[in-house]
């Protein structure tokens, strides 16, 4: 296994609820470092583009409301395999199919309102970093 990183969110739903600290924690329990974090708003516009690859399913306009309803916190991750280490961590996208102790079962209020995205992949992972960090706001 590589070091690597990935791109997190922590969503609407968790931010609302007070629950950053909670999920970077869990992050870090998992082995991932935060390299980088910022609390932002996001416009419908960044919303739409950022999840342009679903805009021909049904539920592309309510993700992109539901993700411009209260702020959101992005993040870079680092740590052994993080991709893979942060989508278990996450839990399973219901959750009700998710683990025990994973950030979905634990604070997740339904399969839309999950509290938590995670790349996929480590095109998407640099894709998805690029999207909201630039060069100079990643660390270590």
């Amino acid at each position: 296994m590589a070091i690597q990183r990935t791109f997190s969110i922590i969503k609407p739903d968790a931010t609302k609820r007070n629950l950053t600290g909670a999920i970077a924690a869990k992050f870090e329990a998992a082995g991932l470092r935060i390299v980088a974090s910022k609390r932002i708003q996001l416009s419908l516009a960044q919303a739409q583009t950022f999840y342009g690859v679903h805009s021909e399913r049904p539920f592309f306009g309510e993700l992109c409301e539901f993700m411009i309803s209260e702020p959101i916190v992005v993040q870079v991750l680092e740590g052994e395999d993080a991709i893979a280490k942060n989508r278990e961590v996450m839990g399973a996208t219901n959750p009700a199919d998710a683990d025990e102790g994973t950030i979905r079962k634990e604070f997740a209020l339904s399969i839309g309102e999950n509290s938590v995205h995670g790349s996929d992949a480590p095109e998407t992972a640099a894709e998805e970093i690029a999207f909201f960090f630039s060069g100079l706001e990643l660390v270590g």
